[in-house]
């Protein structure tokens, strides 16, 4: 049967059926996870394995991976969503090398969960203002407008502050007790 849905699923070419192709490659695919996913421990709830059949089906293997086709509705495509954008951690018109690149993602994933519960992993220490604006860390720092304006601002107030004081305590003759002519 395995093998009569992969012919279907290659000789496939009108647009209404390329639909039903990704699908079945899809299912595929996940008849090939199906042993795998088996095998996870009953406590791991972290997984979400299943085939979702919108307008672009989908494998999802957990909340942020999953496998699609490509453009050319023949390539496998594992893809992971993250903040900066989504990674292709995989790619392949065969299902051999994804069923092995979604088994190592598996395994990652198990282990930071039992790092992250063990307590071993460390929480992230922020990154400085400087690297996340794109300077080097090695000092070539690129000043905010804003910085260089709360720079002038505070100078501009310790200045004027020490003017005032000078003149007070010139009034009150403050420097002729030094004896210095035209201090006093």
């Amino acid at each position: 049967m395995r093998k009569a849905r992969i012919e279907e699923a290659e000789r496939s070419s009108a647009v209404a059926e390329l639909r039903g192709a990704e699908l079945a490659r899809l299912e595929l695919l996940k008849d090939e996870l199906a042993p795998v996913f088996s095998q996870l421990p009953d406590d791991v709830d972290m997984f979400d394995f299943g085939l979702v059949g919108t307008e672009k089906p989908r494998l999802f293997v957990d909340m942020v991976a999953f496998v699609e086709m490509g453009r050319d509705r023949r390539t496998f495509r594992f893809i992971q969503d993250t903040r900066g954008g989504r990674l292709v951690l995989a790619e392949s018109e065969r299902v051999e090398p994804l069923v092995e690149a979604v088994t190592a993602y598996l395994g990652r994933r198990l282990v930071e969960r039992e790092r992250a519960q063990a307590g071993e992993i460390a929480v992230p220490t922020p990154q400085p203002a400087h690297a996340a604006r794109g300077a080097s860390p090695a000092g070539d720092r690129r000043y905010v407008v804003g910085d260089l304006v709360f720079a002038f601002v505070l100078g501009a107030i310790v200045g004027a502050n020490l003017l005032l004081l000078a003149a007070w305590w010139k009034s009150r003759g403050g420097f002729a007790w030094l004896g210095m002519p035209g201090l006093g």
